[in-house]
């Protein structure tokens, strides 16, 4: 019986990790997406340890907040530039002097804070914490240019893609917390050497690197200008309607705006349980919480990326949209902290596949040659909606306690949903023909 057990977990493994072991065991693939993820360590360690150092020598939460909140909106901002620069003129080009800039900020916000210098220096260094590549959605470009007409394998690669993130913030918010309590320039050292070991295990992988418009309009003999206009008009063609000849189109608009809306409602809600918890005198069990959201993603994202699916896509967005707005905005209901951890750990199966589908949206509603770009917009939407939906939140907790911050996730997760199906006719149009996914730049 033993045995019997043994085998039948060992043919569960090999059904679930044997497709993603044999996307890594492609040449390069291993080396530039572990390298994506150490590079990418900045996101969840960044407003973490800002918040705890700033509070250690400032005494001051609301400066910590103020600049961990500049940092998110000024990420926001960068993101959708960086992208449209790395389409452009390449990977490695933009990625180089952005991580120099980086580290020069880095440097300068910790010898800032641990100088205590005044509050205006903190808020001029802090927007240049922005400067980090966009390594996620450049290691799914990469997937996407290797595995072209594969739809399957691309869509396991990007669910590969979403397990590394979500190990990346389960591993990286404690470490954060950790390491920021010891020591802000330790934090900021760990940080930095991360970015470093990761950026060189990425960009030295040459035989991966997608070719940037400028060098494929080159190839061309046209302007970069006219290679993007031809490569939007042939996508539009080949998609029968469901792109549009430009970059915007209603059924992007829906996906950025619904993005800003996950950002929003999420972390409503997530300021909403921690008030939830203290009033109920179990905050310390907070952590717990949000650790169960986190571990069934992740296991969502491996159970996901393991089925060769047959569903359309669009229906797979809709249905995993629907759980997890919903079972979101039912907090309004939950009577204990404990109701909550329980819904977090179904609909968290949901988390990480809503990303995917995202992810592979974007294959479909935006030209192949300005991918980076339209991730780096979903990234940005959501990152804006995040610190809108956490200072709203704020407002009415302040006023009518928890109950009035789940008030604002129940509102915001259903107008999201609703906003997601302004762009259901493209979505669906452009998504019922899978080899679109695959199209060759």
């Amino acid at each position: 019986m033993p045995q019997q057990i043994t085998a039948a977990i060992r043919e569960a493994g090999r059904r679930i990790l044997g497709g993603y072991a044999e996307l890594l065991r492609m040449p390069g693939t291993a080396r530039f997406a572990i390298g994506a993820v150490i590079a990418s360590m900045p996101f969840p360690m960044v407003g973490m340890t800002i918040t705890i150092s700033v509070q250690h020598y400032y005494g001051s939460y609301s400066l910590a907040g103020a600049l961990t909140a500049t940092q998110a909106i000024s990420l926001a901002v960068m993101s959708p530039v960086l992208g449209k620069l790395v389409d452009k003129f390449g990977q490695r080009q933009v990625s180089i002097p952005t991580i120099a800039v980086w580290v020069v900020a880095a440097v300068s916000l910790i010898s800032a804070i641990s100088a205590h210098a005044p509050a205006w220096v903190l808020y001029c260094i802090t927007p240049f914490m922005a400067a980090i590549p966009p390594w996620g959605a450049m290691s799914r470009r990469r997937w996407t240019l290797l595995l072209k007409g594969d739809h399957v394998r691309t869509e396991r690669a990007l669910s590969l893609s979403g397990v590394f993130d979500e190990a990346m913030w389960v591993v990286g918010n404690p470490l954060a917390s950790i390491l920021a309590v010891a020591s802000g320039v330790l934090a900021f050292s760990f940080t930095g050497v991360c970015v470093i070991i990761g950026a060189l295990m990425f960009l030295t992988e040459l035989s991966t690197e997608p070719p940037s418009q400028t060098a494929l309009a080159r190839q061309e003999g046209v302007s970069r200008k006219d290679y993007r206009r031809r490569q939007a008009e042939l996508q539009a063609q080949l998609g029968g309607g469901g792109v549009s000849s430009g970059f915007w189109s209603a059924g992007l608009i829906a996906v950025c705006v619904t993005w800003f809306g996950l950002g929003a409602f999420q972390s409503a809600a997530s300021i909403s349980i921690i008030s939830f918890a203290s009033e109920q005198g179990m905050k310390q069990m907070t952590g717990f919480v949000f650790a169960c959201f986190s571990f069934s993603s992740l296991i969502g994202a491996l159970l996901y990326g393991a089925k060769s699916w047959t569903i359309p896509l669009w229906k797979r967005f809709y249905f995993c949209l629907l759980v997890v707005n919903l079972g979101i905005a039912s907090f309004m209901f939950a009577r204990n902290i404990w109701t909550i951890m329980a819904i977090y750990l179904v609909i968290g199966v949901c988390q990480a596949p809503t990303w995917i589908n995202g992810n592979q949206l974007m294959l479909h509603l935006v030209p192949p040659i300005r991918f980076t770009e339209g991730m780096a917009w979903l990234n940005a939407m959501n990152s804006i909606g995040s610190s809108a939906g956490s200072a709203i939140a704020g407002v009415f907790i302040d006023r009518y306690g928890s109950r009035g911050g789940f008030g604002v996730v129940t509102a915001l997760a259903l107008t999201s949903l609703a906003i997601a199906f302004i762009g259901f006719r493209q979505i669906k149009d452009s998504t019922e023909r899978p080899d679109l996914t695959v199209m060759a730049t």
